[in-house]
């Protein structure tokens, strides 16, 4: 065996050949990672697939090293790195850079990380000099607020004389400065002045969850436990079943239970969720029964975390469950048995970028189809699906009502608890009578306070992050925009700059117009930053947090607006889509959509279908336990049926309805839809080669073509964009499909004029 086919963690197709030097002659199998040589001087990590005598008819480099002793990738995971590659259309390169931690893909391998930590400076652990501290600051404003924030998250107090009481809790600066919205130079100047002080702490060990408690698992009501025997009944027949359960019918219970069967057959089991924040909170409560059985798996996580979780499993003491986000699909299982799928209808299972841009609900569907398991150690082990949620996708759905999934129901919540009343606001109504308080109705505002008197909590929904979407001028309607993206920019009052929400770019907020000279530049619209300024103003005596993209960069900071709200620290909780997926909260009695609007008048063939599920995912927070929850959902079209639907909470209905649409216009389930997508950094080149892809591809499948076109952002990272949609019925040879386009953008590149147009495909784009 003098030779290897590798898979290098580059967007480059198919496999590349290297040969070995005599030394590693018999040391290297299928799994393991190499280091080989690229171009001149690159060196890189590569996967080994194939080792063979083969000799390939061009002269090959020999591989410098060998990085395993043993394989890091098992058979079946490169079975579901094959499909996802061939399905989405996307390099295997780039899922095996997406699928392994990056301290698996250098050749030192990973080193633990270490994060910067803030702690109170000695001299001021009393609370003397801590007064003398924060007089000190009065002029400082700041650097005041963030020192205060920090004694409050560190949970410092001065009650017990002249001693402080340090609480056991720890602050990095990342969390400080994400809690208190603070830059980095702000706490720099308070270490120097010598408030505060720093200290690097090792991060990234994996935590012991205690001893299992099997238990501990709840009995299940008569509901759950009909739901539990009709899902075993029909993973006799089928490989994936589809549990459609109301808000807060308990089918996390139904899951636990599950799981327990699953381990009592030595089975493994992959629990996946669409948002970390929902990790954290399922975290606890799968804790309290797997303890050290558990593993947790995202993004989220250091680096050197992921590695050591990749090499657990590979070991012969694994994790017997792990909980995760989308990422956690590609963790090596040895007796995969069971993989459920909570809040399937969720969009954040789609990968958008980087590539590739495969679903994890539907990769993990493919899991038991994905061939034969005799060469593994998972022999006998074809893992079932379970798909879980309370408003299914259409293909879903459909899926299951034409057989091809099981479905099991259930209908009735947790010990009887009503659904929540939903109350529709007429904001166009109010507005016109000048009755709005900004975004806020005079009804929600009142349902606010009566919650607030008696203890309760209120979240509340806008599905903009930031300040203001942007700002306008109030003479001439200039309104700034990205340079290198064709979007507006958004206000972050915070920083006090304009960020672009594409690219990342920032930009100094402009005193006067630069088209008309005029000072009045003002916000328009309403992002969750702004929400939260004026929630504050209307309740001062609130305790309101935040939860967007803006407020939870890190893992502790997910933890900790999870942990202080389900405590009931803060009694109003203001955010983006995050907070509609699932969370549990005991005490939120009020529930306040404040436009949906915006979500129904997206310009896109799902709007309805997500704006229907944000909206009766987001009102299932609302009386979780012991009283009816109330929604005030605000909109200017309360005449529509989708607004009726949400109200009766009629997903039959909506679904039936939405399916005769998509049937007359071509639109899944009953078509396939791919979007290629081609960009440049000059429009006129990217132009004509969208022109010219569009007629060679309409030769091959006429009017199921649809374009070139600008997609609403034609432009980003300063990349100029066309789109071709190829629509295609089902049952036609998607195979064959693959082929014909991968041919014609073959040909385009080797076109002298095009060679440097991007192409790309979103395979059943959301």
């Amino acid at each position: 065996m003098n030779y290897v086919d590798v898979i290098l963690p580059l967007p480059l197709e198919g496999l590349f050949t290297y040969s070995l030097p005599i030394h590693l002659i018999g040391k290297v199998s299928f799994g393991m990672r190499v280091l080989v040589p690229l171009g001149k001087s690159k060196r890189y990590t590569a996967m080994a697939v194939s080792v063979h005598d083969q000799k390939p008819s061009f002269k090959c480099r020999e591989i410098i090293d060998v990085i395993d002793d043993s394989p890091v990738l098992l058979p079946q995971q490169y079975k579901l790195w094959q499909w996802i590659a061939e399905y989405y259309l996307s390099p295997i390169g780039e899922i095996f850079k997406a699928a392994l931690p990056s301290g698996m893909k250098t050749e030192d391998g990973f080193k633990p990380k270490t994060e910067l930590y803030v702690g109170l400076a000695d001299n001021l652990k009393n609370e003397q000099t801590l007064h003398v501290a924060l007089n000190l600051l009065a002029r400082a404003g700041k650097q005041q607020k963030v020192f205060i924030d920090y004694l409050a998250l560190s949970h410092w107090d001065t009650i017990e004389g002249d001693r402080c009481k340090e609480k056991t809790i720890e602050i990095s600066r990342d969390e400080l400065m994400n809690s208190s919205h603070c830059t980095a130079a702000t706490i720099k100047s308070l270490i120097d002045r010598k408030f505060l002080v720093t200290y690097e702490r090792e991060v990234g060990r994996l935590n012991d969850g205690g001893e299992p408690h099997l238990d501990r698992t709840k009995p299940l009501s008569p509901a759950q436990q009909e739901a539990y025997n009709q899902i075993l009944f029909q993973f006799l027949k089928k490989n994936v079943v589809l549990l459609h359960g109301v808000t807060s019918s308990g089918k996390t219970e139904v899951y636990i239970h599950l799981i327990r069967q699953a381990l009592q057959k030595k089975q493994q089991v992959l629990y996946l969720l669409p948002e970390i924040a929902l990790t954290v909170q399922m975290m606890n409560r799968l804790k309290q029964v797997f303890g050290n059985l558990l593993g947790i798996y995202h993004s989220k996580y250091s680096d050197a975390e992921r590695v050591e979780i990749w090499q657990k499993q590979l070991s012969a003491n694994p994790y017997e469950v792990i909980l995760g986000a989308r990422s956690a699909l590609f963790l090596p299982f040895q007796r995969l048995g069971l993989v459920i799928v909570d809040e399937e209808h969720e969009t954040s299972f789609k990968q958008q970028d980087p590539a590739p841009r495969y679903h994890a609900r539907n990769a993990a569907i493919m899991l038991p189809f994905l061939g034969d398991h005799a060469d593994q150690k998972t022999e006998g082990y074809l893992p079932k699906v379970l798909l879980g949620t309370a408003t299914p996708s259409m293909e879903s759905y459909y899926n299951a009502m034409t057989g091809k999934y099981g479905l099991v129901q259930l209908a009735s919540r947790y010990q009887d608890i009503q659904l929540p009343e939903i109350q529709v606001v007429d904001i166009k109504d109010l507005q016109r009578r000048k009755m709005m308080n900004g975004p806020f109705s005079p009804q929600l505002l009142a349902a606010m306070r009566e919650a607030l008197e008696q203890g309760q909590q209120v979240i509340l929904f806008q599905n903009r992050r930031g300040f203001a979407p942007m700002i306008e001028c109030r003479q001439c309607g200039w309104v700034p925009r990205c340079e290198n993206c064709d979007v507006s920019l958004t206000y972050h009052k915070n920083t006090n700059l304009l960020s672009c929400h594409y690219c990342g770019a920032v930009y100094q907020v402009p005193q006067t117009c630069p088209c008309c000279g005029s000072n009045e530049l003002k916000g328009r619209g309403y992002g969750t930053e702004k929400i939260e300024d004026q929630i504050q103003a209307i309740f001062p005596d609130a305790r309101v947090a935040r939860m967007d993209l803006d407020t939870t960069r890190t893992r502790n900071a997910y933890e900790r607006l999870i942990n202080d709200f389900s405590a009931g620290r803060t009694n109003i909780l203001i955010g983006t889509q995050m907070i509609s997926k699932g969370l549990d909260f005991d005490r939120v009695s009020v529930v306040g959509i404040l436009n949906a609007d915006t979500m129904l008048n997206y310009p896109d063939f799902r709007a309805y279908e997500h704006a229907f599920m944000m909206m009766a995912q987001v009102s299932g927070r609302a009386g979780r336990k012991g009283k009816r929850g109330l929604v005030m959902l605000q909109t200017k079209s309360p005449q529509l049926p989708v607004i009726s639907q949400v109200v009766h909470n009629d997903y039959e209905g909506f679904f039936n309805d939405l399916l005769e649409e998509r049937r007359a216009f071509h639109y899944p389930p009953f078509y396939h839809l791919t979007y290629v997508y081609l960009r440049h950094r000059d429009d006129k080149v990217v132009d004509a080669a969208a022109q010219l892809m569009g007629a060679q591809l309409r030769q091959w499948f006429g009017a199921r073509i649809l374009g070139p076109d600008k997609p609403a952002v034609a432009k980003v990272k300063t990349l100029y964009i066309r789109k071709i949609v190829v629509k295609l019925e089902n049952g036609i040879d998607m195979q064959r499909v693959r082929d014909c386009l991968r041919q014609v953008q073959r040909q385009m590149a080797e076109d002298s004029r095009y060679g440097a147009v991007q192409v790309y495909y979103d395979v059943d784009p959301l």
